[in-house]
Parts: C-alpha cells; sequence; structure tokens
C-alpha cells in the first residue's frame, strides 16, 4: 500500500468517524437527560436529510437546512410528548423497546410520503468532481463541512452540560428523577428538551451528510447501528468520547477495506460494539458501568 493510498484510507475513515459521531452525540444527549438509548436517533438523522432536500426546491440551501432541523426538532418533541409522557411503565428496557418501534414507524412513514428513490443535497461548497489535494490524497469540501459541524456540535455540547443551569438540571435528571423534582426541577421539561435538542442536531447531521452519503427512507438504520457503537465505545454520555469513538470505527472500517471484502466493513463497528460490551461496558472513557444496559 502506497502512502497516498493509506492517507486516503485515513481521510475516509476521519468523514465516516465524524457522521458516526455526530449520531452518537445524540445518543448522548437522550441518555444525559433520561438514562435511556433512543435507537430513533438514526432516523432523526434521515428525516433532516429528506426535509431539507424537499425544501431546498423551494428554498436556499441554508434556509432549507434551518427548516429541516425546526421540523424534525418538533417530531422530536412531540414524541415525547404524545408517547414517552404517557407511557405508563417507565423502566428503561421497556422505554428503549418503545424506540425501536418509534424508529419502525418514522421509516415506514418516510417510506409513505418520500418512496425508496434514493436523493441528495447539493454540495455546500464546490460539486461532486471538486476535490482538496493533501499530500497526494484527496478530499471533498464537503468533508470539510462534515468535520466542522462536527467539531462545533461537540464544543457547544460540552459547555451547556458543564457549564449551564439546564445543561445541569438535565443530567440531574438522569442520574436520580426524584431528586432533581425535589431540588425544582421540572424533569418532564428537561426530557422534551433532550429529544427536541438530539432530534436538531440529528437533523443538521443528516444534512450536511446528504451530498456524501445520500440519503434514503432507511438510511438510518444502519446509522443508528453504528452511532451506538460509537456511543457505547466512548462511553455513553460523553460527547468528547464518541467523537474519539468515531474516529476510531471509522478508521478501522476504512483500512480494513484495504484486507476484506467490502461487504465486511459493516461487521467491523459490530465487533467493536461486542468486545466493548464484554470487555469495558462503560466504555473507553467512562468511568462507571452504564446503567441502562444492566438491564438487558
Amino acid at each position: 500500500m502506497s502512502y497516498e493510498q493509506l492517507l486516503q484510507y485515513v481521510f475516509s475513515g476521519i468523514t465516516n468517524g465524524s457522521i458516526y459521531a455526530i449520531t452518537g452525540i445524540g445518543f448522548n444527549i437522550i441518555y444525559n437527560t433520561t438514562g435511556i438509548i433512543n435507537f430513533a436517533q438514526g432516523e432523526f438523522l434521515m428525516l433532516g436529510g429528506m426535509t431539507s432536500i424537499t425544501f431546498s426546491r423551494y428554498f436556499p440551501l441554508p434556509i432549507a437546512v434551518a427548516l429541516a432541523v425546526i421540523v424534525t426538532a418538533i417530531v422530536g418533541a412531540l414524541i415525547d410528548f404524545l408517547v414517552i409522557r404517557n407511557l405508563k411503565k417507565q423502566s428503561i428496557l421497556f422505554m428503549i423497546i418503545v424506540t425501536i418501534g418509534l424508529s419502525i414507524l418514522l421509516q415506514e412513514a418516510a417510506l409513505h410520503i418520500w418512496d425508496e428513490k434514493v436523493r441528495s443535497l447539493p454540495f455546500f461548497t464546490g460539486d461532486e468532481i471538486s476535490s482538496i489535494n493533501i499530500f497526494g490524497a484527496y478530499i471533498s469540501p464537503q468533508v470539510l463541512w462534515v468535520v466542522l459541524i462536527c467539531s462545533i456540535i461537540v464544543a457547544v455540547l460540552t459547555v451547556f452540560f458543564k457549564y449551564t443551569a439546564t445543561g445541569r438540571s438535565m443530567r440531574a435528571c438522569s442520574s436520580n428523577v426524584i431528586a432533581a423534582r425535589l431540588c425544582g426541577i421540572n424533569s418532564k421539561n428537561m426530557i422534551t428538551l433532550s429529544f427536541t435538542l438530539s432530534a436538531a442536531i440529528g437533523a443538521l447531521a443528516g444534512a450536511v451528510v446528504s451530498p456524501i452519503t445520500q440519503t434514503q427512507y432507511d438510511c438510518g438504520t444502519s446509522l443508528a447501528i453504528k452511532g451506538f457503537a460509537v456511543a457505547i465505545l466512548g462511553g455513553l454520555g460523553n460527547s468528547i468520547g464518541a467523537v474519539a469513538g468515531g474516529i476510531v470505527i471509522g478508521l478501522l472500517e476504512s483500512l480494513s477495506i484495504s484486507i476484506l471484502p467490502l461487504a465486511y466493513k459493516d461487521a467491523v463497528s459490530i465487533s467493536i460494539l461486542l468486545l466493548i460490551l464484554f470487555v469495558k461496558p462503560s466504555g473507553l472513557f467512562g468511568k462507571k458501568e452504564i446503567s441502562a444496559l444492566k438491564d438487558f
């Protein structure tokens, strides 16, 4: 393998890893508030991509993406208002199963609205044939947008959860919801905010990656699996850990292509997920056992 080929694999791994990281961050937002794992997170990315593509027919691209983020955020809030709040059984395992059902419903709704055709947004800058030469390897300008958005999301969320009253209130609800309520925190509003914020970030990610990965009604499932693997690897609730986990999985997937057939690429992330669950369930950067996984 030449130096240029190796560098190309590295850039490809960082690109995919950044996409997985943003998905994993969406898992972390809801986990930080509720302690549950939202397997409908991949569908938020799909909705963001699909709605932004639809809006781009009538509005300039920045407005189309902004509208898609707003619409998907509303969907996230409605999921909490109409489903999560009305659940009589509030166990972690039961709520996880509910999110799987919601994922299927959102996917089927998208199929009826947009059919099974593959679509994509135009590149934010340049086009699909323009690329940047870095030491003999080539990357699309859209990759820089993915990395930039991922970096901004991580920085903002880190500050939000550590240094703002609302962010600390959301984390308090995950640690002990009864104690949080006794301290005057409206836990229901915090949960609604977590679903809204997670959906908005997922929608933004779906729009940004659409020119690279393209968007289809069922594309959220694979992204959810990769995002979950990333969240577990980095440690649930840790956004910086999700980025590190995403880069690791992205690089391993990319480098595996040089050894294994392309069909085995997805098996890499699943193998890493199983290995982490057996060896260190709290993840590489987790400080304690993941409570959400104790119920399994």
